[in-house]
């Protein structure tokens, strides 16, 4: 092992990396994004865009990243010697992660409340199960479905109306444009008898949209216990921070530095768990799933094709965005996790494993949770469309108040929400290790000897800057930086990657650089795609996400205009961060060296700096000084003088 490896780190194995991966991009999309986007999209209609832009965008980026880390053994900020001027990638990467990982960890802080709720409660029914009036429920809050109107005798439906269950005045309009007798249409206008209820013309199902809009009891209890978001008013007046939450918000953050204060070799054993455990999860989900009622319409809801649908560009839209995020390209985590790796390692068949896990995880998850799905719309009496939902609405709503319909239900809940829980915390790694791992590399001789206080000390800022997110309001917080920090950023950051490499660097070199290491060069999938289709579809991703772009809201709640603003900054930056740094190193290097390759670009080892990258110069110290003449040092390239006394520090040992 090299004085490099000793330094940075590598995996302990192979098979740490590759769970690694499969932990990182199998994440909570899969399981709160990906199904509902099927049902939206066409079903299982939506499987043929969905694969179509795994091939053409999702896998040739997630090569890329893969190959250029790897490489390099480089983090995502030093890694951009082939060409300086794209320096800024690796920042808009870092800022990228940086801004995900502080919301990300409030998911996962409340996935860790939700378990100690379950736990405590094993016992006895779940305290999300019926409406607690006395401490938490709102007067819309129901424990019961909606009984259907028209199945209802003359007493009951008096009750109904009489508690806001359903409308009377809209009954009693649906009523006079029924085509019922004089006598009758009378009688029901004046609400002086309700015996005309119990006539067969009336019971049909006229009358299921004059139901009350209510609320389940799960929904009531994210709201108005555990977010108190009834007590915020808006963006200018968060409330107060919730005591419960910033005390987990505080654990969640210990246990993601206890994960990482070791780097890859403390993280690369903790996946052995996280990754695999959500499999164990999913299966039996899907297995008690299908022995529940109603859980064929769901399922059939899922996979029955709606061929119509691929006639719409937002099908198209959405397919690729979703591939995009599921993969996590363009976050800098997987460049991260790849600098990790053996030089020879074959990161060609990890990438291909790794992609086709990842979208084979989602379409099986897709049947575990609309299963239960069509179970919950069994019991509360709805369509299959209404209980399916996207996000934390999914996670923390539908979810649990399905739950409350299983047996054991404190069990299930606890597993569901460790599940959650491990899901996140394997993307929560990757994200922060890229933050670490990417300034780390700034100030190697610095950082990299206090790893675990560095660490730390990320750890805390970013609880920090979590705090907002504990507010009464923090949920409000949350659906902004979701909504903004990795939209299309992350598009012009995967542009730049492909411009910098096939276009700039050159995909003949890139291909050499791969061959080194894998033993062959790309074929030709990989130059078809890397030179004319993936950055087509991404302008393609790009123009569609503009068409389709919405201002971001919650529940019913506009954000205001100030707002919005403040989260098209987080759009802005990192974009921003590549185009600043690219005029520095322009200034820096000059017209063409700040697009030429650095001398020390290339491989990180000595043994493998072989064909144009030849050995590079011993590291710069006071006692030996730097080799005047610089040989050996340009591997190939003109004018070592390129080496300045701030790359020094980057020269490996």
């Amino acid at each position: 092992m090299g004085a490099e490896e000793l330094e940075r780190g590598n995996w302990g194995s192979q098979l740490d990396f590759l769970l690694s991966c499969v932990g990182y991009a199998v994440g909570l999309g899969n399981v709160w994004r990906f199904p509902y986007l099927a049902y939206r999209n066409g079903g299982a209609t939506f499987l043929f865009p969905y694969i179509l832009m795994l091939i053409v965008a999702g896998l040739p980026l997630f090569f890329i990243e893969l190959a250029l880390g790897q490489f390099a053994s480089e983090g995502p900020i030093t890694v951009w010697k082939m060409s300086p001027f794209f320096s800024g990638i690796g920042f808009a990467m870092c800022i990228i992660s940086g801004v995900v990982s502080i919301y990300y960890n409030v998911i996962i802080t409340y996935a860790i409340y939700y378990m100690f709720v379950s736990f405590v409660n094993l016992d006895g029914d779940l305290p999300w199960a019926k409406c607690d009036r006395i401490n938490w429920a709102s007067t819309k809050c129901r424990d019961e479905p909606y009984p259907r109107f028209a199945e209802l005798n003359e007493t009951e439906a008096m009750m109904a109306i009489k508690d806001d269950v359903y409308s009377d005045s809209c009954i009693r309009d649906k009523m006079m444009n029924m085509n019922f007798t004089t006598e009758l249409s009378k009688e029901f206008a004046g609400m002086e008898s309700y015996g005309v209820l119990n006539s067969t013309v009336i019971r049909s199902d006229h009358f299921k949209d004059c139901a009350m809009p209510f609320v389940s009891p799960a929904s009531d209890y994210l709201s108005q216990y555990v977010l108190r978001l009834n007590e915020a008013t808006d963006f200018s007046d968060l409330g107060g921070i919730s005591l419960k939450i910033i005390l987990t918000l505080a654990l969640a953050w210990l246990l993601i530095f206890f994960c990482l204060m070791n780097g890859v070799k403390s993280s690369g054993k903790v996946v052995y768990f996280t990754a695999t455990f959500p499999y164990v999860i999913l299966i039996v989900l899907l297995v008690r799933g299908v022995t529940l009622e109603g859980h064929l319409d769901g399922i059939k809801f899922y996979v029955i094709p709606k061929w119509e649908k691929l006639l719409d560009a937002k099908v198209w839209g959405d397919a690729a965005t979703q591939i995009f995020y599921s993969l996590g390209v363009g976050f800098g985590g997987l460049l991260t996790m790849a600098s990790y790796n053996k030089f020879k390692n074959n990161c060609y068949r990890d990438a291909i494993m790794v992609a086709l896990i990842n979208c084979g995880t989602s379409i099986f998850a897709g049947f575990a949770i609309f299963s239960l799905l069509g179970h919950m719309a069994y019991v509360t009496n709805q369509d299959v469309g209404d209980v399916a939902e996207s996000g934390p609405g999914l996670a923390f709503v539908a979810y649990p108040d399905g739950i409350t319909k299983l047996p054991a239900q404190s069990l299930w809940a606890f597993l569901f929400f460790f599940m959650i829980l491990t899901l996140g915390l394997d993307s929560q790694f990757a994200m922060m290790e890229t933050v670490i791992s990417g300034i780390s590399d700034l100030f190697p001789h610095t950082l990299r000897k206090r790893k675990v206080l560095f660490t730390f000390l990320v750890c805390f800022v970013g609880f920090l800057l979590g705090i907002p997110q504990t507010t009464k309001g923090g949920m409000w917080v949350l659906t902004l930086m979701d909504w903004y920090s990795g939209s299309y950023n992350l598009m012009f950051v995967a542009l730049a990657e492909i411009i910098c490499l096939i276009y700039v660097y050159g995909f003949k070199n890139f291909s050499e650089d791969i061959e080194m290491m894998v033993g062959h060069k790309p074929n030709i999938y990989w130059l078809a795609t890397w030179i004319v289709i993936t950055p087509v579809t991404i302008a393609f991703i790009i123009i569609i996400g503009a068409v389709q772009q919405t201002d971001a809201s919650y529940s019913g709640y506009m954000f205001e205009g100030w707002v919005q603003g403040i989260g098209w900054v987080m759009v802005v930056v990192p974009i921003a961060a590549i185009v600043i740094v690219g005029i520095v190193q322009l200034f820096r290097y000059g017209y063409p060296g700040a697009f030429k390759p650095q001398p020390t670009w290339g491989p990180a080892l000595d043994e493998n700096r072989t064909g144009r990258y030849a050995p590079i110069l011993p590291a710069y110290t006071a006692e030996n000084g730097m080799n005047g003449d610089a040989k050996g040092v340009n591997g190939g390239y003109e004018n070592a003088s390129y080496v300045t006394d701030s790359e020094k520090i980057h020269v490996r040992l």
